[in-house]
């Protein structure tokens, strides 16, 4: 199996979790010690390893309620992978629908650097 094919099946996998209500199972899974992770691409040095970000992971786990999700495109070449999600969400109240791209980079079958992008 290509390191491709394996990548597209983790991603495939962790999307499946975050669909399922397992975010954070995905997280602890998929994402190495030392991930780096951004949103839109702004560089957050609170955002550097794996403890900092579960941090992040875990808040929205516990703020938001899903009304809807789909995914819209996987994406693999090498060591990248991306995904479009539509989610319809609720975030501290606040009802959100946002098309969101994530884009993460691998190594040794786990996200070592993943950035979300999406409209404010």
């Amino acid at each position: 199996m290509s390191i491709t094919d394996t990548n597209r099946a983790n991603i495939n996998d962790l999307i499946q979790q975050i669909q399922n209500g397992q975010l954070m199972a995905s997280f602890e899974k998929y994402y190495a010690d030392d991930v780096v992770m951004s949103e839109n691409g702004a560089e957050d040095t609170s955002r550097v390893g794996k403890a900092a970000n579960r941090g992040y992971e875990q808040y929205f786990v516990d703020h938001s309620g899903w009304f809807g999700v789909r995914v819209d495109a996987v994406l693999a070449d090498g060591d990248i992978t991306a995904y479009q999600m539509w989610m319809d969400f609720a975030m501290d109240g606040q009802r959100l629908q946002r098309t969101q791209f994530a884009v993460q980079q691998w190594k040794d079958g786990q996200i070592v650097k993943e950035t979300f992008h999406y409209g404010a």
